[in-house]
């Protein structure tokens, strides 16, 4: 029973994240924001192409279903041990399903966005002081370097590595949660990668 029901948030979580905000609002302004600017259907590229009252929507959107897609899976009630949110599988399958969904939304030809945003909302509901590490290096390299992308792969990298010290998660359920999301997110940057080592990858103005 314990199987199913993880694999019924995994799903569940897929379908709530699939409702990719971006390319939502992209449409109620009339374009399809995948193909503007990068092509990315994400913050980001709503911000450039459709200006800040639309970033604003795609910005509560993707944090808003994380959060429902955690908050399913909690109520699911799959736990490890404590009943805490880091050792609810059921939550952490939730969360990694809308990250998923996200990225490849099965509404929408499975041409989605690159998970970041939705990630740190699904992280918030795990495990806040890891994820406002991880939101606050996120600003430190934006800030510094002005590349968005660096910026979010950088955070990735170390909320991976932070899931591995003993004072923040200690159960397998965490380990196989936070790389399977640290992957899906530096994989959803690869073509950024490629841009930051040529050189022409595209800076936020501030």
């Amino acid at each position: 029973m314990s199987i199913l029901l993880i694999g019924v948030a995994l799903l569940l979580g897929y379908f709530i994240g699939s409702l990719n905000t971006a390319v939502i609002v992209g449409k109620a302004y009339g374009k399809d924001i995948r193909s503007y600017g990068s092509k990315n259907a994400g913050l980001a590229n709503t911000l450039r192409v459709l200006g800040k009252p639309a970033a604003v929507l795609v910005l509560a959107g993707d944090i808003g279903k994380g959060i429902v897609a955690c908050l399913v899976g909690l109520a699911l009630g799959v736990t490890f041990s404590s009943g805490e949110a880091v050792d609810s599988i059921s939550l952490l399958a939730a969360g990694a399903g809308a990250v998923i969904g996200h990225n490849w939304p099965i509404y929408f030809k499975f041409r989605g966005g690159k998970g970041a945003l939705t990630a740190i909302s699904v992280l918030f509901m795990v495990d806040w002081v890891m994820a406002l590490l991880c939101l606050g290096f996120f600003v430190v390299i934006v800030a510094v370097t002005r590349y968005v992308s660096l910026g979010t792969i950088s955070a990735t990298i170390l909320f991976a590595g932070l899931a591995f010290i003993p004072i923040f998660a200690s159960t397998l359920y965490f380990y196989i949660f936070a790389l399977l999301l640290a992957l899906i997110v530096v994989f959803s940057h690869r073509q950024n990668i490629q841009r930051l080592l040529s050189g022409t990858e595209n800076k936020l103005s501030f």
